[in-house]
């Protein structure tokens, strides 16, 4: 019988929340097509994440915990993947739109000579496979058909689906699969990992609050001697520090910002949203200070609800915001974070 395939993505061993939204997909599709959902699960503890993924949904789960797949290399898990994909010939292989997951499905999808979409908003099957992706910068919708019967290989984008509530009673049929290469035939080794500073995990937030180059307009006084752009700097973190950040605070939300902001050396380029950055989906996003630029739109356009706080009311964020607040961030962040404290208790 054939499957809808989920790869597992993992670090160290635990899974990322991802994972569970590519899980989501496939099961969707795998009920679309009547076949079992089977997670795919390589690397250091692969067992025990097969057997918390049956709890999300996996009906089956193919492992391997060989030293070769340790930790994720290309050449090992797409081999892998790719010999799996021509033996088993499962109807699609689904996986999150990261950057280890768009690169190990493209790969397999070469190496396998079938069809990919990539960031993918949604998925239905009436005869044929059907997907629906953003275009143009995410002005258009559109909906791609695959045709034929080979393996669609697929990515989704980030909280596009929603990761069913775990059952902790199910179980899923487990199978020890034996690596594809062995270690003498990888040329890339993993020696260690460094921790980038500064890290924030964009991709997976509920609320997102971000600052723009209007940061620097911080009426607080830099410090004696500190002038031109230095200030403008000084000021611009200072804003993000103690105003955007004590309402991402209070909220449980992460802080992001605009490219012109982390250009011009206000925030690190892990917090940037945009064409460039990162592309978000969030319940919640607070643009404060961001005019809205065509390249930070195609980062944010999905986010379920937009407030868009900026002195300038023609800026072209209104139009596509939920709420608007035309005035100075450091008199309206302050006092929205006043009221949700409030409000929360905190």
């Amino acid at each position: 019988m054939s499957a809808v395939y989920v790869w597992i993505e993992t670090f160290h061993g635990k899974p990322l929340p991802s994972a569970w939204e590519a899980l989501a997909a496939g099961k969707l599709l795998a009920d679309k097509y009547g076949v079992p959902v089977t997670a795919l699960v390589f690397g250091e503890g692969a067992s025990a994440v097969a057997a918390e993924a049956a709890q999300y949904g996996a009906k089956k789960a193919l492992v391997s915990e060989d030293a070769t797949l340790k930790d994720f290399r290309l050449e090992a898990y797409a081999a892998l993947l790719s010999k799996l994909v021509k033996e088993n010939a499962p109807k699609a292989v689904i996986a999150g739109a990261t950057s280890r997951g768009r690169e190990l499905l493209a790969a397999s999808a070469a190496d396998t000579d079938s069809p990919m979409l990539g960031d993918v908003l949604s998925l239905n099957v009436d005869g044929s496979l059907a997907a629906e992706r953003a275009v143009y910068a995410g002005k258009v919708l559109s909906e791609n058909v695959v045709t034929g019967g080979a393996t669609t290989f697929i990515t989704i984008r980030s909280r596009a689906f929603k990761a069913q509530t775990p059952d902790a009673s199910a179980s899923a049929e487990v199978t020890t699969v034996a690596p594809a290469l062995s270690e003498d035939q990888l040329v890339s080794k993993v020696e260690s990992f460094e921790e980038a500073a500064g890290t924030v995990n964009l991709t997976d937030a509920a609320i997102i609050i971000s600052g723009g180059r209007g940061m620097a307009n911080n009426p607080k006084d830099a410090p004696a001697g500190v002038t031109g752009d230095e200030a403008a700097v000084w000021k611009a973190k200072d804003g993000f520090a103690n105003v955007i950040q004590p309402l991402a605070d209070v909220l449980g939300a992460a802080v992001g910002a605009s490219r012109a902001a982390v250009d011009a050396g206000y925030i690190p380029y892990a917090h940037q949203v945009g064409q460039t950055g990162k592309t978000v989906a969030p319940d919640l996003y607070i643009a404060c200070a961001i005019s809205g630029a065509i390249q930070h739109q195609a980062g944010m356009r999905s986010s379920k609800i937009i407030v868009a706080i900026n002195k300038d009311a023609e800026s072209p964020i209104f139009k596509m915001a939920r709420y608007g607040l035309v005035g100075d961030l450091f008199q309206i962040v302050p006092a929205i974070t006043a009221e949700a404290k409030k409000r929360l208790g905190k």
